[in-house]
């Protein structure tokens, strides 16, 4: 039968593993309804251990100040290419603008693409590549683990992702467009690591 310090760290893997996101220390613990956070901690560095210790593809990767479960880089390319995503181009912009301006609040995106944006960023929710939190009257969106695996991005940090972007699909580092700007331009198609850029200028996108 396993001690109770045994049964947090399967508590904590099975949260890690079922998350769409990475969580904090803080998350966890109220999650599995702990005051105390040094065996949530301490669970945290058993489960990266064992990880480490064991012949797998899957490893406990901290992200800033919160970790996730999920596929060491080196098998990345593998499991991407099993996966491949069938969107329609508006859906591909929504989510690659997401991507790249994260975390960016919805109202700001609609300013951005338009009425429609409210039924793209539920799809790309359903999808489970993209999550949301409240913020005020409208919802702060940033994509998630499974989007990162998804499209072969070795990381769920925003800034590499940003740099994920702008080096295969010629992104240009621009600031999210203020109130009554024209719309930042997206890629037409996905986000996918074995695409090469194409030039210095960013693809037009598809109309949607």
């Amino acid at each position: 039968m396993p001690s109770k310090v045994d049964d947090l760290v399967l508590r904590v893997e099975a949260l890690l593993f079922a998350s769409g996101k990475p969580l904090s220390v803080r998350e966890l613990g109220e999650s599995l309804r702990v005051t105390d956070h040094r065996p949530v901690q301490q669970a945290l560095r058993t489960l990266a251990r064992t990880y480490e210790q064991r012949q797998t593809a899957i490893e406990v990767r901290r992200v800033g100040d919160r970790y996730a479960l999920q596929l060491r880089e080196s098998f990345v390319p593998a499991a991407h290419a099993v996966t491949p995503v069938d969107m329609a181009p508006r859906t591909i912009k929504t989510l690659t603008l997401i991507a790249y301006h994260q975390p960016i609040v919805q109202s700001r995106l609609v300013r951005m693409l338009g009425e429609p944006t409210y039924e793209e960023v539920q799809r790309l929710r359903d999808s489970g590549f993209v999550h949301a939190e409240p913020k005020g009257a409208t919802l702060e969106l940033t994509t998630t683990r499974q989007f990162a695996e998804q499209f072969g991005i070795a990381s769920t940090k925003p800034e590499e992702i940003r740099r994920f972007l702008e080096r295969k699909l010629g992104v240009p580092p621009a600031a999210v467009p203020a109130e009554g700007t024209e719309e930042v331009a997206a890629p037409a198609s996905p986000p996918a690591a074995e695409e090469a850029p194409t030039g210095p200028a960013p693809p037009e996108p598809s109309p949607g």
